[in-house]
């Protein structure tokens, strides 16, 4: 790796979209007490102050069943509405237009000779691939900027099963995993149902990532939101990289933590044990970066100890090198894993 790489960040998770669309002014230097989710820990300039250099900025959508009411309206659509989940979607995508309008953002296929701080280079993610109304429409979202979509969240979508299911890839999963594949758009399995996940990984040979996950070996045996160690395998020899997410209930075991209710914390320790898992079932140390997933619908109270924001981060490759970690895969861990793999570097 090459020694002019940032001491800066790449992270695979954040967001910012759907933040912003829950009422955060996130140009605004950080105000923990702000809305959603306090104590807040992102926004533009907490962003900036962490050296968040690169990012995936997500498009969230979530669908609710009809007559039910949505706790963040602006992000929600009726289940199975492939139109207002178009809008919804349309109204993040709106968001990160405007941010780089204003010099906030810029993205991926910008030319930028260097790399200043501001503004974040940022590729979107879909989170949930039902604002995608058709296959057909894909090359639509990927010239506004999408280079990455996750077919489900927790919920099935019209293309997949989510991880609290076990719906399976639909027959439009295959059609837009293909029409996928031809733009170049990267798979996210983080939110797929394994049954889903293992029929995509048979549908495409092309690399793969998980943006926001952790070990399922080291969490919860049957908990579809964490991968399986032959998940973590298949991404790894896919050349795919995956991103550990900083939600404490998906670092410690339910039992030592006294579960996701009682507001125990994860250590740092915690996030190197699952940073090492995944090193040791994929063989190297360049499949694995961060993907922080930092207020994204929980607080900086449910960090790791010692994590308030983003200017925190540090402490958690400080912990690998006392593993024995180079500088070279602590730059991966940072960053380089991520730009590779993206090809922006």
């Amino acid at each position: 790796m090459v020694s002019r790489t940032p001491a800066g960040w790449f992270d695979a998770h954040l967001d910012l979209a759907y933040l912003a669309e829950c009422g955060r002014d996130m140009a605004a230097p950080l105000d923990p007490s702000t809305q959603p989710h306090p104590p807040a820990a992102v926004t533009f300039p907490s962003l900036a102050s962490g050296r968040i250099e690169t990012c995936l900025g997500t498009i969230f959508t979530e669908a609710i069943d009809p007559g039910s009411d949505a706790k963040y309206a602006t992000i929600a659509y009726p289940a199975g509405d492939a139109d207002a989940a178009h809008r919804a979607g349309c109204r993040q995508l709106d968001r990160y237009a405007r941010w780089r309008a204003e010099g906030l953002i810029r993205l991926f296929n910008d030319e930028q000779s260097d790399r200043p701080a501001l503004p974040i280079a940022l590729g979107v993610l879909i989170e949930c691939a039902d604002p995608i109304r058709v296959p057909d429409e894909l090359s639509w979202w990927v010239e506004r900027g999408v280079v990455a979509v996750g077919m489900a969240w927790w919920k099935s979508s019209r293309y997949a099963g989510g991880n609290g299911t076990d719906g399976p890839l639909t027959a439009m999963g295959r059609e837009l995993a293909q029409a996928m594949d031809e733009l170049g758009v990267v798979h996210d399995l983080s939110h797929l149902s394994q049954r889903a996940t293992d029929q995509l990984l048979a549908a495409t040979d092309k690399p793969v990532i998980a943006s926001h996950s952790n070990c399922r070996a080291l969490i919860d045996g049957d908990n579809q939101r964490h991968l399986t160690d032959e998940t973590i395998a298949e991404i790894g020899r896919r050349g795919g990289v995956i991103g550990l997410n900083l939600c404490s209930p998906f670092l410690v075991q339910a039992g030592d933590a006294g579960g996701p209710a009682s507001g125990t914390r994860a250590t740092i320790d915690d996030c190197a044990r699952h940073v090492e898992h995944i090193c040791a079932i994929q063989g190297d140390r360049r499949g694995v970066g961060l993907g922080s997933d930092m207020d994204g619908g929980f607080s900086a109270d449910r960090l790791p100890v010692g994590i308030t924001t983003p200017s925190d981060l540090n402490l958690i490759p400080d912990a690998l090198k006392e593993r024995g970690w180079t500088e070279d895969e602590l730059r991966g861990f940072r960053f380089d894993n991520w730009s590779r793999f993206f090809g922006l570097r």
